[in-house]
């Protein structure tokens, strides 16, 4: 498997846990790629729902993929300011066809003023039941979710204030060539 360089697009794959297609987004532009990691944007980038429904995304936003950690971030880039939308997922996977992740319902939401918000609780409670999400999956996911909010809470990673801008200043200039 070839991985992508800099400036290529992939697609990305979300699953349930059931192995069904939960939504896609079309291209991605690849920023950077590393033996455990992918950045990428998204910009007026198509999105397909599981149920056909399709719409594309407002502003630009860097994801973050990592092969160790179960959790992706997004950082969206907002007139207001950078909201982060988390995943709770699995570490994610590259094959020709697409990056793909199974996406575990949980999310964590921060705002720009840096009020956290944990999402979907339910429905990962509902889906757990329904798709008998293993022991040692919902103990390694409440785990991360401690990682990612030390990682928020001490502005690791993506929550850096220079991340953000060294990506999206990446992504013009190789927008222009």
């Amino acid at each position: 498997m070839r991985i992508p360089k800099e400036g290529e697009f992939v697609s990305i794959q979300s699953y349930k846990h059931d192995g069904k297609l939960h939504r896609t987004w079309r291209d991605t532009m690849v920023l950077k790629t590393s033996e455990y990691s992918m950045i990428g944007v998204n910009d007026h980038t198509l999105v397909t729902e599981s149920d056909g429904r399709r719409w594309v995304t407002r502003e630009p936003a860097i994801v973050y993929f990592h092969k160790k950690y179960w959790f992706n971030i997004i950082a969206m880039i907002r007139e207001k300011g950078v909201s982060y939308y988390c995943n709770l997922a699995s570490p994610f996977l590259l094959d020709e066809e697409a990056l793909k992740y199974i996406d575990y319902d949980l999310d964590i939401k921060v705002f720009p003023d840096g009020e956290k918000r944990l999402l979907d609780v339910d429905e990962y409670e509902l889906h757990s039941k329904i798709m008998h999400y293993p022991q040692d999956v919902d103990f390694i996911l409440k785990e991360n979710v401690k990682i990612l909010v030390d990682w928020i809470n001490n502005s690791k990673g993506p929550f850096s204030d220079s991340y953000v801008d060294i990506w999206y200043n990446r992504y013009k200039q190789l927008s222009q060539k």
